[in-house]
């Protein structure tokens, strides 16, 4: 799959619903470009009109073009409603850099361009999208829509978590408070798709798996995307000395020589992920590991062939 947009180029100052754009566009021509035959992901502006509904809103001029009849689509028919939910607590924040792009991202900002870029293929589609954004607080909640302002509106709260931060402020994850809180607030049916790195250090699987439960429990689909740097936090790959680590959300710090420690802390983030991850299958939720070092179609792709 071919990509026609420099990704170094998108960075934290850079319009993002532009970028969202170019990188959608992108992805979409790599697909038609690929052998993935039969796959649609044309973005229609009407539907076909079905025998028996009122005529009134049948585009004529279409008609006129195609020799088809076609009924223009409004915001009330939209197929999808969709809410995006985003982790924003401190663990987000790594890897800390200078500046930012789509080639030398933190969590966080992938996360923000995965669901900038989502955006984009809901409103070509014209599906509805919602925002929420946590760390040990309910951030921002809004209902999904449709429409182009409330699209605007969620762009540029998007943009806000992107904005250089503070980075003496703590926030802790508290993932299983904040989804059942959202899963109380959602009352449509909606596919709910989540950016975590699912580090929580005060609760465990069993308590994670509750909340996402809930989620499902009230007839929403949901996909998880697991965010993570792969190189750093699942292969360790530090060299062969003595470091500092620091707790983004505590403050925390222990000094450790990586070599004395590397085996057993990539046991036991083995070990932690593929539980949650089998325990996600049996509760038929999609737990999709994304690494930020790689290209965003690991989450367009995904949510197209779960939204087809």
């Amino acid at each position: 799959m071919s990509y026609t947009i420099d990704f170094t180029k998108l960075t934290q100052f850079v319009n993002l619903e532009l970028a969202a754009k170019q990188v959608v566009e992108g992805f979409i021509t790599g697909i038609h470009k690929s052998p993935m035959h039969g796959f649609s992901v044309e973005f229609a502006e009407h539907r076909q009109y079905n025998t028996g509904e009122p005529t009134k809103h049948i585009d004529w001029k279409l008609y006129a073009k195609t020799d088809k009849l076609f009924t223009k689509r409004f915001e009330e028919e939209t197929n999808l409603r969709c809410q995006l939910v985003i982790d924003n607590s401190s663990s987000m924040y790594f890897p800390i850099r200078n500046t930012y792009s789509l080639a030398t991202p933190n969590k966080i900002f992938w996360s923000v361009y995965a669901a900038a870029a989502l955006i984009q293929i809901l409103k070509g589609q014209r599906d509805a999208v919602g925002l929420s954004l946590f760390s040990d607080t309910l951030e921002l909640h809004t209902r999904a829509r449709g429409s182009e302002a409330h699209q605007k509106m969620i762009y540029r709260e998007l943009e806000k978590v992107i904005q250089p931060i503070d980075k003496e402020v703590k926030k802790n994850s508290m993932v299983t408070d904040t989804l059942h809180k959202i899963a109380d607030q959602i009352h449509r049916r909606s596919m709910v798709v989540i950016f975590s790195d699912m580090f929580e250090s005060q609760t465990n699987t069993d308590e994670l798996m509750l909340a996402l439960q809930h989620l499902r429990h009230n007839k929403h689909e949901v996909i998880l995307f697991h965010t993570y740097d792969k190189k750093l936090e699942f292969d360790f790959a530090y060299e062969n000395r003595l470091y500092k680590f620091l707790d983004m959300e505590t403050g925390e710090e222990l000094k450790l020589h990586s070599n004395h420690i590397r085996d057993y802390y990539k046991t036991a983030i083995f070990e932690y992920f593929q539980e949650l991850k089998i325990k996600c299958g049996q509760y038929q939720i999609d737990m999709i590991p994304v690494d930020i070092n790689k290209h965003l179609d690991q989450v367009l792709l995904p949510f197209l062939l779960k939204r087809n």
